[in-house]
């Protein structure tokens, strides 16, 4: 497939590599371009572009970016996608240590709702609640004891089944959570963030998630910080 991945940070960086591994036509852009973007080429084997020129002909687009820098993506930019297009949203909202006050999700929308809301355009939630260097070197064999499961949530069972397989490919389990209205149960302060569950665990912990945010992740007057120091 033709798979174009919209942020170089940590995640974006490890989906590169192991989406080139797996024999996939990878394209990769960030904001800062240049000379960061052709290390992140070396090191993945995914090639440069912008995003202008990687959506037309794109199967998957990842958008894995600070989820406060959303709305600065290029208006409109996924006007030229294919209809069969999965648009992947792997962003996470972190109001008190790197993307301050979003009203919206501070409302009380979920992370991937309000980031359909920016795009104009369906995502598939996945790939937010597993640590990179984990994604990058814990997947296994199908069927093979403790293989970790990730959670899937979107609004389209084609796409979701699209999704599935890239997951199963990358070495984890795919579980299915539901609907974007439901994907806030895999958001950062849930039980399943950063579990590292099998498929079991997953679900699981998917149902003893609550949908009320705690202070420590709710935006304050200060916020934000950094990840050493949240305000």
């Amino acid at each position: 497939m033709n798979i174009s991945i919209i942020g170089a940070g940590n995640i974006g960086k490890v989906l590169a590599g192991r989406f080139v591994e797996k024999g996939h036509a990878v394209r990769i852009t960030n904001a800062r371009g240049g000379a960061s973007l052709q290390a992140v080429a070396q090191e993945t084997g995914a090639t440069v572009s912008n995003v202008q020129d990687m959506i037309e002909d794109a199967d998957v687009i990842v958008v894995t970016i600070p989820l406060v820098n959303v709305p600065q993506l290029p208006k409109g930019f996924l006007d030229k996608a294919k209809p069969s297009a999965v648009v992947i949203d792997t962003c996470n909202y972190y109001p008190r240590h790197r993307d301050g006050k979003i009203e919206g999700i501070e409302a009380g929308t979920t992370e991937s709702r309000w980031v359909e809301e920016q795009i104009d355009h369906p995502v598939v939630k996945v790939f937010n609640n597993i640590y990179a260097a984990h994604l990058e070197g814990m997947g296994k064999p199908a069927g093979a004891p403790g293989r970790i499961a990730l959670p899937v949530a979107g609004d389209d069972p084609k796409e979701k089944q699209i999704v599935f397989k890239l997951v199963d490919d990358m070495g984890f389990d795919a579980v299915d959570t539901g609907t974007i209205a439901e994907s806030w149960r895999q958001q950062p302060n849930t039980p399943v963030y950063t579990g590292d569950f099998d498929a079991q665990g997953v679900k699981d912990a998917l149902v003893r998630a609550s949908k009320e945010r705690t202070v420590d992740w709710k935006a304050t007057p200060s916020s934000p910080g950094t990840f050493d120091r949240p305000a």
